[in-house]
Formats: C-alpha cells, sequence, structure tokens
C-alpha cells in the first residue's frame, strides 16, 4: 500500500509503503478510486489552526497523531469486507462518510456523529485517502453515489455536505423569497450556488475579492458579485440584494469577512458560519442582542444530510464544482496551490493518474 503521509507538521508530505490492510469484523477494505484535496487538508498539514488573540488550536490538541495519512473526501472500490459486512460486497463502489464518531453518545445515536466529542474521522483521526488503499470501519458509512462518478463524487463528502448542512439551516422559505449573500466564491461558495438552485432557492449575492473568482461566481449563477474592498462594499451588497440581507453564509470567517457580513444583515437576520481561516470574532456584543442577530456554526453535516446530497446531485444530474485530478505522488505540489490560490473549485487526486 502507497501512501502520502505527514511525518512532521509543516513538512512535505512523505510517500510510504506498508502492507496492504486485512479488514476484520465490520471493516471494509477499499481500493481508492478518487481523494478530494481540502482546505481542511492545509491546517491538518500545518499543524493547527489561528484563534485571533495570539491563540492557536493544535492538531495535537484535537488528538491528531502523526504519522497522518490525510484525505477525508473518498470513494472507493470494495475490495475486501470483514465476516460482519453484510450489505456491501467486493466491487461496490462507494462514497464514504468520513465523520466517524465513538458510536454511543447522545449525539451519535441522534444520527450527528460530526458533533461527537470522541471523533475518528476517516482522514485526521484515523488513516484517510491519501492512498492506494483505504479501511472504513462499518459499512454504513458507505454511501450508494446513485450512477455519480467517483470524482465528481469525492467532494461531496466534505465540501459538498459543509455547503449543502449550512444551507439546510437557513430559514428555507426565506431563501424562496429573498437574495443571501455568500461570502467566497472557492470551491464551497460555487458549490452552493449550485444547490440554491437544486433546492429552489432565489439565488445570492457573491461577495469575493478575486477577480477570476468573480467571474466564476457569475458563470456559476450568481446574482451580483461585489469586491469586498471597494470602499462601497456593504451598500454594493445591499442594493444587489434589492432590500434588507436577511440571510449570510460565510465560507470564509476571518476578521473581514466577519465584520462585513455583520454590518450588511438586517435586524433579526441569520449569519451561518463555515470557514476555518482564523482570527478572532470582532463583533460588538450588544449590537448582537439588539439587533437580535442569529450567529451560528456549521461543521460538516451528518450522514443523513450526505444520503440526502447524494441523491440530489444524481436526481438533479449538478456539477457542483469544476474539478481537476493529480496523481498519487502530486499531493504535495496540489496542497501547495491549494494553499496559493492557483486551485479553481476542487482538486481530486487519483491513484491510477
Amino acid at each position: 500500500m502507497r501512501s502520502m503521509q505527514v511525518l512532521e507538521f509543516g513538512q512535505p508530505l512523505v510517500q510510504t509503503e506498508s502492507a496492504v490492510p486485512v479488514p476484520t469484523g465490520k471493516e471494509i477494505l477499499l481500493r481508492v478510486k478518487a481523494a478530494g484535496v481540502c482546505h481542511t487538508d492545509l491546517h491538518l498539514w500545518h499543524g493547527g489552526y489561528d484563534l485571533g488573540h495570539g491563540k492557536r488550536l493544535s492538531m495535537a490538541e484535537r488528538g491528531v497523531k502523526l504519522p497522518l495519512t490525510m484525505g477525508h473526501e473518498n470513494v472507493g472500490m470494495v475490495l475486501a469486507v470483514g465476516d460482519e459486512v453484510r450489505n456491501v460486497k467486493v466491487g461496490d463502489v462507494r462514497l464514504v462518510y468520513p465523520w466517524n464518531g465513538c458510536g454511543h453518545c447522545e449525539v451519535c445515536l441522534a444520527g450527528q456523529e460530526n458533533y461527537c466529542l470522541t471523533p475518528c474521522t476517516v482522514g485526521i483521526n484515523r488513516p484517510g485517502g491519501y492512498s492506494d488503499h483505504l479501511v472504513v470501519p462499518d459499512e454504513r458509512y458507505l454511501v450508494d453515489l446513485k450512477g455519480v462518478s467517483a470524482i465528481k463524487a469525492a467532494p461531496l463528502a466534505c465540501s459538498g455536505l459543509t455547503c449543502y448542512s449550512a444551507l439546510r439551516k437557513f430559514n428555507q422559505a426565506r431563501l424562496q423569497r429573498n437574495h443571501m449573500v455568500i461570502i467566497g466564491a472557492g470551491g464551497l461558495g460555487l458549490m452552493a450556488l449550485a444547490l440554491l438552485k437544486a433546492m429552489g432557492a432565489k439565488g445570492a449575492v457573491v461577495v469575493e475579492p478575486d477577480a477570476a473568482r468573480r467571474q466564476a461566481a457569475l458563470d456559476a449563477g450568481a446574482v451580483a458579485v461585489v469586491d469586498p474592498n471597494a470602499d462601497d462594499a456593504a451598500q454594493q451588497i445591499q442594493k444587489a440584494v434589492g432590500g434588507a440581507v436577511y440571510d449570510v453564509l460565510d465560507f470564509v470567517s476571518n476578521p473581514q469577512t466577519t465584520e462585513l457580513g455583520f454590518n450588511v444583515v438586517t435586524k433579526g437576520g441569520h449569519m451561518v458560519l463555515v470557514g476555518l481561516f482564523g482570527g478572532a470574532a470582532p463583533w460588538p456584543l450588544p449590537l448582537i442582542a439588539m439587533r437580535a442577530i442569529t450567529i451560528q456554526g456549521s461543521y460538516v453535516g451528518s450522514l443523513g444530510e450526505l444520503q440526502e446530497l447524494v441523491e440530489l446531485v444524481a436526481k438533479e444530474n449538478l456539477s457542483l464544482i469544476p474539478v481537476t485530478t493529480c496523481s498519487l505522488d502530486a499531493l504535495g505540489q496540489a496542497l501547495q496551490d491549494l494553499e496559493q490560490g492557483k486551485i479553481l473549485g476542487r482538486m481530486v487526486m487519483t491513484p491510477e493518474a
């Protein structure tokens, strides 16, 4: 088994070789067909998150141990199964739900394993898909592709699911009546535009500093685009929305974007923060109560939501995001390109490339 691993935070990935695992019990062994390269992998690679005020959350504090095989957006073909597996067979191709929990706590039993306090996430707390083989702990984490291709499906496990779950947190009837604001036109922002349309929403005004990404957002169906660096950015956003701004979805979440979102959202409005770019919140605390603003975080999504998303993508034949591919040994360069903003949409690794 060949894998690209983090042996030391912040250092180049190293290709390693090991014996192909043998699945036991409920485990399933997959041959990796596609693995997405996600912004979360950048934080894992560098070993932490910027919390602002000079504070940092280290991956070691989150239970991440080295060596680490990253990769949490995975599609694979079943090669072997443990003796307790009943509903998948050799040759099946499945999308992997990576946000595994302990399976026993209150949130896990409620179907929200992504909120588990003792996660066992594929590609974070257990080996992921930056490899040519992958072991999944239970068949219930394997999602039928419903005819969606492996390369198209892989990003659904994180970026697609993150978008879908975040959009589901807003008042759906209000999204059908009013334009919302999306901050960030990277891979997630473009996915959200396609999902909004498929979900019957009115559409979105997209805020993005990069000109090429603003154009990509327009091409993906944005109602309008605004450069946040413009002196009158807030006024442009409100004009483009065509009235009060009730809903803001921030895929960046740094001090500048959250301040802009807070400034434009109306009384009784709703901000959902998804991005992990880092820093501390800049809001005047009394105004949160005085304006009755809901500020909500959204962290990936549930297994049920991923199943719903795959159904929606298959039914509507959605192309959520531009995809380019790379080989296993090119993953290090892919991470650098992602960090430098050179990737439009999503990079997906295919071991056969």
